[in-house]
């Protein structure tokens, strides 16, 4: 049969598979592609170009575009290192998906879709999907919390694109970087609470020891005195550690928010929701609790509450009180420092600082050194609004731990409230951790507030 009498989108489905076939092959020998294979390659996507133009012209492009979804996406991936490669045998590195294109993607979403008629939810539907948990896989964003309806311009309705995109331009516009995590040590945990030791204090007497020139005993000068060494014993110094066991409880973080069930059909809209406002919502909490949560109630013991944190008084100028401030996280802290973490309006008040008042040259290049990264004595410089204005932090964070509990995790329901009857969906997003200090003296709190 000549490839003429066969159905175009069977055609171009039979190339491709032959063309996975080959790529699986070369991946699971993790090795390049022959010259051979290349030519192979080249050929069976050709011959799949051809029948997707023919395709096109006798099922339209939505069959196409299916179709190269269903059987493109494997083609060349390493599952080892996440890179794909062409048929050219070049290798491009793989990008990670967000969470709401995991969550778009995933068993419980595509099940929720195939429960109605052409995934589109109409009054009598019921909407209950079970909770998609994920990893830390988005690049935390900021958005906005109204009701999302898939009828109005103004809302909803203004993220659906013909080709199925989404939104474009993205709500990045209004959200600060969150960076505070990658800081810390990464924990996780399967319990409700944590324990775990707190260095309180450190005392180091080592010193050279000579060596011993008699065994005598140690010798008491009364029953209840003092052990007196003996004279050319070589003893050597003893040090002191000074410890704390800590129990510090799981938190929950949560938030939801609303949507029409026409809304929810939309897979490009959901992306963007959760990728750009549920994940994001739960960083910057997160980050909030880490350095300024009270340990009160449903509060993390943040890092500006912990017992044991040193503090740097404003000394003559912000430079000079934020590098006192380094010093004391190695002398009396006795740990490297590696980060500063600076509320954005003080950092914009280093930036300006000039040579020679309001005239001189900027310390720290102005303007057109802007754009790279931001360091201060020698260490990177995390922006954070976690941080009151008038403070900031400094010390070794890889002394604090977060461990994860429950990553977040997606749930998508009808049962909340009248929703059910008002056509409407509620998708909660949750995480549950734990934070704690190892060494608070490892930390020193800048006060930068002009005496």
């Amino acid at each position: 049969m000549s490839s003429t009498t066969i159905d175009p989108v069977e055609e171009m489905q039979t190339h491709l598979k032959a063309a996975r076939a080959i790529a699986a092959t070369v991946d699971a020998a993790d090795r390049e592609y022959t010259d051979d294979e290349r030519t192979q390659l080249t050929e069976l996507l050709g011959k799949a170009s051809d029948a997707k133009n023919r395709a096109a012209k006798a099922k339209g492009d939505a069959a196409i575009k299916a179709a190269i979804v269903d059987l493109g996406d494997g083609i060349g991936l390493n599952e080892k290192s996440g890179e794909r490669r062409t048929p050219a045998g070049l290798i491009v590195p793989g990008g990670r998906k967000s969470i709401g294109q995991h969550y778009v993607g995933s068993p419980e979403y595509k099940a929720m879709l195939d429960s109605v008629p052409g995934g589109q939810f109409t009054k009598q539907h019921r909407v209950q999907a079970n909770p998609v948990g994920f990893e830390r896989l988005v690049a935390p964003k900021r958005g906005e919390k109204a009701l999302v309806t898939g009828a109005s311009d103004t809302s909803g309705g203004a993220f659906v694109r013909g080709d199925d995109l989404g939104l474009q331009v993205g709500t990045e516009p209004f959200q600060r970087p969150l960076t505070l995590r990658d800081l810390v040590t990464s924990g996780t945990t399967t319990s409700d609470s944590i324990e775990y030791v707190r260095v309180t204090s450190i005392t180091n007497n080592a010193a050279p020891v000579a060596e011993a020139t008699t065994s005598a005993a140690p010798t008491q000068s009364a029953t209840t005195g003092p052990l007196v060494n003996a004279a050319g014993g070589g003893y050597k110094p003893e040090s002191g550690l000074a410890v704390a066991r800590v129990t510090t409880p799981v938190r929950t973080i949560a938030h939801w928010i609303p949507v029409t069930k026409r809304a929810l059909a939309d897979a490009a809209q959901m992306v963007t929701l959760i990728d750009g406002f549920l994940e994001y919502g739960l960083e910057e909490e997160l980050e909030d609790q880490m350095i300024a949560g009270d340990g009160t109630g449903e509060n993390f013991e943040g890092l500006g509450n912990v017992s044991g944190v040193q503090a740097q008084a404003y000394t003559t100028d912000l430079l000079t009180t934020t590098r006192m401030a380094k010093t004391k996280v190695r002398t009396t802290g006795r740990s490297v420092p590696n980060a500063y973490v600076i509320n954005p309006a003080d950092l914009e008040t280093i930036d300006l600082i000039r040579e020679d008042g309001a005239t001189g040259a900027f310390m720290f290049g102005g303007p057109a050194a802007a754009g790279g990264a931001t360091t201060l004595w020698g260490l990177p410089v995390v922006e954070s609004e976690a941080v009151a204005a008038g403070t900031a932090y400094v010390g070794d964070f890889t002394k604090a731990v977060l461990w994860d509990r429950q990553q977040s995790t997606i749930t998508t329901t009808d049962s909340h409230a009248d929703f059910f009857v008002r056509n409407l969906v509620a998708i909660l997003a949750e995480m549950r951790a734990a934070f704690g200090v190892l060494q608070p003296s490892a930390f020193v709190e800048i006060d930068l507030t002009l005496l």
